[in-house]
């Protein structure tokens, strides 16, 4: 059952298993996705963060969900 510490002191009392830290560090670095920089136009930018607030979404959320749908297209087109 996990423990979770309180204060300082409390961690003391706790004891790490290496191996379930660097299993969770290795799940983490796999995860991460790797940035891009992509050039828009100031209009477009506005357009997609009223779009992305209306869905509730932040604007580069909705921006990476509609090059998933299109590469996805492109692939089924393809």
């Amino acid at each position: 059952m996990p423990r979770y510490a309180k204060n300082e002191s409390a961690y003391e009392k706790i004891s790490f298993e290496a191996a379930k830290i660097r299993a969770a560090a290795k799940r983490r670095r796999e995860a991460r996705k790797q940035p891009t920089s992509v050039a828009l136009d100031p209009q477009l930018i506005a357009e997609l963060k009223r779009e992305a607030k209306a869905r509730g979404v932040p604007y580069q959320v909705l921006m990476r969900m509609f090059i998933i749908d299109g590469f996805k297209r492109l692939k089924r087109a393809g």
